[in-house]
């Protein structure tokens, strides 16, 4: 008798669609088990997925999947729709190099239709293969997936309103589970409130449905009466306004519930809307208790759970201790952050000053401009963001921010590769598209009390700013309870050699100095991508035969094209060799090891070095 005795005889959705719908609920507390002991052992995202496993089997047991699409949002959600589509065993690799993704990939099965990583493009994702399937006489169902932290953002809202209007056969399903990675806020979750608390009015119409059910011609009736009467239980559904059928909410766990409504709303055409409600960590008590913390975990032991210890400082932390201090200095520092609180350190800013802290929800665009509307009245907005969601608000960062040169601060986390999460969140990117922009001041600080040196030089700069510093810990320089601030645009020379001056830009300062000592080679810590210190670097070129810029930034248009501009101005011929990354998406896998992989530690800076050298 094995531990998994139904799991084991899954191996695609057709052999679940073989069982029984009586042995559906033993399935459910099967894959559960069998989740919190894969994740425990390698890490990952554990409470959003124990709470969509029955929602799974559900839609694969109704749906003929691939050919009905599903479309997973964000895809922290999606570990059981991989176990059940054929993956189970490269779930001992999960997010490791050349394992199984932690979010859907269409590279990697034909049951992940989409690729995701980011929130809120499920519907849109969805909407588009809804009418392609239209458009080409196709008669599949396609289901968008999505959770109510999603759902606050305005390509949601973007894709609602224009798949009410479009005659396509779309079901957009609503993960309620009041969380996002940290908690819901905003009007949105407060309207979904009061629909859960509308029990009333639900309690009646399924009343009124049953017995009403004996006559077609009542049913329609009533069906009919039933808009006027809703605003006498609940508010009126937004989701109905938008043009979709809503139907809702019904217990996301209760598979004798799923079932059937997924069933009919099957059979159903046009937009459709099934709200469901969720509890983040289902059947892990230790994860129902702390959602937000069993979130993203690390390796665990799952009987005792997650143990929390020291540690060595994380650039996180030193910006959320510096923000906390800062607050206490100058009243005029307001906090923002798109929905990462957790994630970008700001718990306790949240905490001691909740006047000044604003968790906007998952809405990069207007955390941007809400905060080029708070420099505007004098106020200093420090918005914490990771490197790959500042993606989304790229525009407003011009158009909102930079062209009126105002005085808003970014605070840039996961700056560089972050590992195991992959392409969809590397932060490969920033110094490039960062360093184009007019007005920026972008600084890269090369271990954690430069960090804090770097936050406060950026909140006294009149003007845009940002400081960018990777996912984890640094070498371990702890910063001083201070406000030292940095001169705009210097650099500084940390080793003096011979031939080679190695021009090292933010962490792998580390790895430059080690491959410096192996290469008697001049090592300089440049600080600043933006301005660069141009007198640095024209008198290393005069006095070297070779200069080298290394980033963890994309090669192209990052740090060291700033380099170049720098010499071609000044007439120079100096060689350079530029180290970055690659051309290329950097896929899942360990920091350490892809860095080395990539030729950016220390024995691979020195190797590259010797090779252009040879």
């Amino acid at each position: 008798m094995t531990a998994y005795p139904l799991l084991d005889a899954i191996h695609d959705p057709a052999d679940l669609r073989r069982l029984e719908r009586a042995a559906l609920p033993q399935l459910a507390e099967e894959l559960r088990a069998f989740l919190i002991e894969s994740v425990a052992k390698t890490g990952g995202h554990l409470s959003s997925n124990l709470g969509t496993i029955e929602l799974t089997i559900a839609l694969h047991y109704v749906f003929a999947t691939p050919e009905d699409r599903l479309v997973w949002d964000v895809g922290h959600q999606t570990y059981a729709h991989k176990v059940l589509t054929g993956r189970r065993a490269g779930m001992a690799r999960l997010r490791m190099q050349d394992g199984v993704s932690g979010f859907p990939r269409r590279d990697e099965s034909r049951y992940d239709t989409f690729g995701v990583g980011h929130s809120s493009t499920s519907i849109s994702a969805a909407l588009g293969m809804a009418v392609a399937a239209r458009n080409k006489g196709e008669e599949r169902r396609v289901v968008a997936i999505i959770g109510d932290g999603a759902m606050s953002a305005g390509q949601a809202f973007e894709a609602l309103n224009n798949a009410g209007v479009v005659d396509a056969n779309l079901l957009v399903i609503l993960n309620d589970n009041d969380m996002s990675i940290s908690p819901p806020v905003g009007a949105l979750n407060k309207y979904l409130a009061r629909l859960l608390s509308g029990r009333t009015f639900n309690a009646a119409r399924r009343a009124g449905e049953k017995v009403l059910s004996v006559s077609p011609s009542l049913l329609e009736i009533a069906k009919r009466a039933e808009e006027h009467v809703k605003g006498m239980f609940v508010p009126g559904t937004l989701f109905e306004e938008f043009g979709f059928n809503y139907i809702g909410p019904i217990d996301g766990h209760d598979l004798d519930s799923l079932v059937p409504t997924l069933e009919n709303l099957r059979q159903l055409t046009g937009p459709q809307f099934l709200h469901i409600v969720t509890k983040k960590g289902q059947g892990y008590k230790l994860a129902e208790a702390d959602p937000i913390l069993y979130h993203g975990v690390s390796k665990f032991d799952s009987s005792d759970g997650i143990q929390s210890g020291g540690g060595k400082l994380t650039y996180t932390q030193v910006f959320g201790d510096w923000l906390c201090d800062m607050a206490r200095e100058d009243p005029r520092l307001v906090g923002i952050t798109p929905a990462m609180r957790e994630g970008s350190g700001m718990v306790r800013f949240a905490e001691e000053f909740p006047q000044r802290y604003h968790d906007v929800g998952i809405a990069e665009q207007h955390a941007l401009t809400f905060a080029a509307g708070l420099a505007c009245e004098g106020m200093k907005p420090v918005v914490a963001i990771y490197s790959t969601f500042l993606q989304r608000a790229y525009d407003q960062l011009i158009h909102d921010i930079a062209i009126q040169n105002l005085p808003v601060m970014l605070a840039i986390d996961r700056g560089g590769l972050v590992g195991a999460d992959g392409a969809t969140h590397q932060g490969a990117f920033d110094l490039s598209y960062l360093t184009c922009i007019p007005n920026m001041v972008v600084m890269t600080p090369a271990d954690e009390a430069e960090c804090r040196q770097m936050l406060t030089t950026a909140f006294h700069i009149d003007g845009p700013t940002a400081v960018r510093y990777p996912r984890g810990s640094g070498p371990g320089v702890a910063p001083a309870p201070t406000f030292d601030t940095l001169t705009v645009g210097t650099g500084e020379v940390r080793r003096r050699g011979r031939r080679v001056a190695i021009l090292a830009f933010g962490t792998l300062l580390t790895a430059a100095l080690e491959a410096g000592e192996q290469l008697d080679a001049t090592v300089a810590n440049m600080r600043f991508v933006k301005p660069l210190d141009n007198e640095l670097v024209l008198e290393l070129a005069r006095t070297h035969e070779l200069l080298v810029s290394v980033e963890e930034n994309a090669i192209i248009g990052g740090a060291g094209a700033e380099v170049v501009r720098c010499l071609e101005t000044a007439g120079s011929r100096a060689p350079l060799l530029r180290l970055g990354l690659p051309d290329s998406f950097i896929e899942h896998g360990e920091q350490t090891a892809m860095l080395a992989q990539l030729g950016l530690d220390a024995d691979g800076i020195a190797r590259r070095i010797r090779e252009f050298n040879s």
